[in-house]
């Protein structure tokens, strides 16, 4: 059978002032113990007073624990497990860009599941549904308010751990973009490219699938014709609205249709050069385009009409200016290369074999529309430097 499942939250708040809802949905889910996942510039900047204020009105008790500065690791998980467990709480609420979502995911599920968080590496995984989470995005990149999918860092074995499981769904998005106003421009452009590789991958993926589709080519355009913007003008509301709502369709699209080769990539760069997710997907995105357009101009042809090209011409020139304009957007917003990231010829030789190993076995290029081989894989990580 051909048949293809989709899931989304069953709950999604979106609109300017939306945070005020999670404390209404926390109640509704029966909850009066929250644990707030965050990092200590949202708790201390207030950034996320309306999602602790509504916490409070709905009469529920909050620990919060904001930590989570960095990539999401082992370390977070132990530490938020343990509070959750000592504070009683009986929903999670994750506050932030993809690093505390992926960590609050990732409590949920070992609260009531046995084992180490490691054990369950991998698809389909976790046996049971864990704690309810209330996912509160403060960035627009991730998506992870919208998907069955969270990334721990296994920072022993210098591993990105990909998780996947219906279990990781969040069971409410609130989507406010007065919460990410405060995004440096630096922040907004990683994130912002990180999305829209979501969306590109989840289109072109060999899993894709209609509903999906939908939702990936509208978050094409929204992102790319609004990020600009948001970048140039911090404090353009319209645009940053448009950005967070294309993330939000962006991460609905690839966590039905999965990513491809760009994120399998990534995630070496990330577990051995420490570099965050959206700024290495950023860092890749063009070159791994390029390589990739061969394997299916129809579907990179309608990105590049999505970003505005002329459907005129062959599909293969189509799909070639798409290209262009996406060389043209990561120069404009002044995304790194790997190298400014740290990811020197020198760092990257007696490295490359495995991150190109690494890379093969998350899974993830199976998924590209041309397939890689190792070889071409180390060839694209030097081309990105």
């Amino acid at each position: 059978m051909s048949d293809r499942i989709f899931r989304v939250p069953p709950i999604i708040h979106v609109g300017e002032g939306a945070a005020v809802r999670a404390g209404e949905e926390a109640k509704a889910m029966g909850a009066a113990k929250a644990l707030v996942i965050t990092d200590s510039f949202l708790a201390k900047s207030g950034t996320i007073k309306p999602v602790l204020d509504s916490l409070a009105a709905a009469g529920l008790k909050v620990a919060i624990y904001d930590q989570v500065n960095a990539e999401p690791t082992l370390a977070h998980v132990t530490e938020c497990l343990a509070l959750c467990k000592d504070s009683g709480s009986d929903v999670i609420v994750g506050c932030g860009g993809g690093s505390p979502i992926d960590v609050a995911k990732a409590v949920s599920a070992m609260a009531v599941n046995a084992g180490k968080i490691q054990d369950y590496m991998g698809i389909g995984k976790i046996p049971k549904k864990g704690l309810p989470i209330i996912a509160v995005p403060t960035t627009a990149g991730t998506g992870s308010e919208a998907t069955c999918t969270t990334i721990i860092a296994d920072t022993e074995r210098d591993v990105k751990m990909l998780i996947i499981s219906p279990y990781l769904l969040p069971s409410a998005a609130v989507v406010d973009p007065l919460l990410t106003m405060g995004m440096p421009k630096g922040i907004t452009a990683a994130t912002g490219m990180d999305a829209l590789t979501h969306a590109m991958e989840a289109y072109v993926s060999r899993k894709n699938q209609p509903m999906a589709d939908v939702y990936a080519l509208s978050a094409v355009k929204l992102i790319y014709e609004n990020l600009p913007v948001a970048w140039a003008e911090p404090s353009n509301l319209a645009a940053r609205t448009k950005v967070l709502l294309g993330a939000l369709q962006a991460g609905i699209a690839f966590s039905n249709a999965s990513v491809a080769l760009v994120h399998g990539m990534s995630r070496p760069v990330g577990a051995l050069f420490h570099v965050a997710h959206g700024v290495s997907n950023a860092a890749l995105l063009g070159v791994v385009t390029k390589f990739s357009l061969s394997g299916n101009y129809e579907r990179y042809a309608d990105i590049a009409i999505a970003m505005g090209v002329p459907n005129t011409g062959t599909k293969e020139a189509i799909a070639m200016a798409g290209a262009v304009k996406v060389e043209e957007l990561i120069k404009g917003l002044e995304i790194p290369s790997l190298t400014k990231l740290g990811v020197t010829r020198e760092k990257l030789d007696p490295l490359v074999a495995k991150m190109a190993d690494d890379a093969i076995a998350s899974g993830s290029p199976a998924n590209n529309p041309r397939i890689a081989t190792k070889e071409e894989i180390v060839k694209l990580y030097y081309e990105a430097l």
